[in-house]
């Protein structure tokens, strides 16, 4: 995909090929203004150093416009100081690739998305609309697709993988 992108106050063209060598954490939302998705944005933001740390980029999508999106930032202090590209999918065809549009809302689902530095689709996640994130449970999958090892129920870092398992 190609869009524009709100990235601080500026607007800019992104790409997943620039994302090439770095873990994504690409994360669909139905709209600006709403309840739920401030509540993920803010925590979100909060824990960049986390996604910073294990070389992941956090990219937010939705069908909402760049000027929406910088309506939006501008008008909640919350969202002020956003540390990641807020995409604008306004033709849906980004959450439509990904299987999370809901055509006739004309939005996307509350989806996540794990790419691993090849670009290679690793792990999803459809919430429903109404239902927020878990943000350690994001990071604690992200943790275990870096491992490249079979990893238990519940695993965490600080846990050992599974030896010699195939899988």
């Amino acid at each position: 995909w190609k869009t524009q992108a709100l990235v601080g106050r500026d607007f800019r063209t992104l790409s997943l090929d620039d994302y090439r060598g770095r873990w994504v954490v690409l994360l669909f939302y139905p709209l600006n203004f709403t309840f739920v998705c401030p509540t993920e944005i803010v925590s979100l933001n909060e824990r960049w150093p986390d996604f910073q740390e294990r070389n992941t980029e956090v990219l937010m999508c939705s069908v909402d416009s760049v000027y929406a999106h910088l309506g939006w930032v501008k008008s909640d202090e919350r969202l002020r100081q956003l540390r990641f590209p807020l995409l604008s999918d306004i033709t849906k065809e980004i959450a439509r690739s990904y299987g999370v549009l809901l055509e006739d809302a004309g939005i996307a689902l509350r989806a996540t998305f794990v790419i691993d530095p090849r670009g290679i689709l690793r792990w999803q996640c459809i919430n429903d609309l109404n239902t927020g994130r878990n943000i350690d449970e994001l990071l604690r999958a992200t943790d275990a697709l870096q491992t490249d090892k079979p990893c238990p129920r519940n695993w965490t870092k600080r846990d050992a993988t599974l030896p010699g398992c195939a899988l």
